[in-house]
């Protein structure tokens, strides 16, 4: 169960309402996260050794399972730290969009479990330490909290938090794939993007979503390579066709060259619109 009183609990629980193949369960200041029983330790995924091996195997099953072959290792690498990066971005981003309040999560404050059957994405487990508020929130006197000037000083706390959490993450991970550098934080730009814009749209503020996002991601926003990267399409009967330019390649290609993303950069706009339309219907 969540912790009681928790200032980020109303976001996480609202998360799982739209969204029910993601579990948060929020720890206490102390408590020790879950071991074993198909939970991994987001410090074991950033350390690089036996545990980001475990965790990949699970990765390379699913793709010989689903599409009949194997993956290259590190298509297999770019699928793993993309089904861990997604839902670990949404524990910073959702209470954001949602509270305007971002906590902060070191990699030895949360652990992934994607093992259970009922859920498709997995549960996180996850300890804050503190959090980033506006002025005048009513959560701004609790412990842990921490008050900044504005908007703006909160779209920088979001940055950090989520920086802080992904970059030992991705040195994790990195050795494991054909990027480096600039490469490895496009695709870290598209979870953070990509995974707040889906949940938008969950909760009925997707125009919303896509505001705040461009608000925090405008370019120029080291680590982070390029901007939210919003635009519209037109349908053939001048239907809008939300759309973005992905930072990054999920790899997909690799296993069904056919079949590619709407968002993905070896997607042209004519094969966009044909892809958008039927969710725009």
């Amino acid at each position: 169960m969540p912790v009681p009183g928790s200032p980020l609990t109303d976001a996480y629980t609202r998360l799982t309402e739209v969204l029910p193949g993601l579990e948060v369960v929020e720890r206490s200041v102390g408590e020790p996260l879950p071991e074993g029983d198909g939970w991994v330790a987001a410090d074991s995924l950033a350390a690089g050794g036996a545990g980001l091996e475990a965790f990949l195997t699970w990765d390379d099953d699913q793709v010989v399972r689903d599409y009949g072959q194997r993956a290259r290792p590190d298509v297999v690498a770019s699928f793993g730290l993309h089904r861990y990066a997604w839902p670990a971005c949404l524990l910073i981003t959702v209470p954001w969009f949602l509270l305007r309040r971002v906590p902060r999560y070191p990699v030895t404050h949360v652990s992934y479990d994607r093992t259970v059957p009922d859920l498709s994405i997995g549960r996180l487990s996850a300890r804050a330490e503190g959090f980033a508020c506006l002025p005048g929130d009513p959560a701004a006197a609790l412990p842990g909290a921490r008050v900044v000037a504005d908007e703006e000083a909160l779209h920088a706390e979001v940055r950090a938090a989520v920086a802080e959490h992904l970059e030992p993450v991705l040195a994790g991970f990195g050795p494991r794939m054909r990027r480096r550098g600039r490469a490895l934080w496009g695709m870290a730009t598209d979870e953070v993007v990509e995974g707040l814009w889906y949940v938008g749209h969950l909760v009925g503020e997707e125009e919303r979503a896509r505001r705040e996002l461009e608000a925090l991601l405008p370019g120029a926003t080291r680590p982070y390579v390029g901007s939210a990267a919003f635009r519209q399409l037109t349908g053939p009967d001048g239907e809008s066709l939300p759309t973005r330019d992905r930072a990054s390649c999920c790899m997909f290609y690799t296993l069904r060259p056919e079949d590619t993303c709407a968002t993905c950069p070896r997607t042209c706009d004519a094969e966009r619109v044909t892809k958008l339309l039927p969710q725009a219907s």
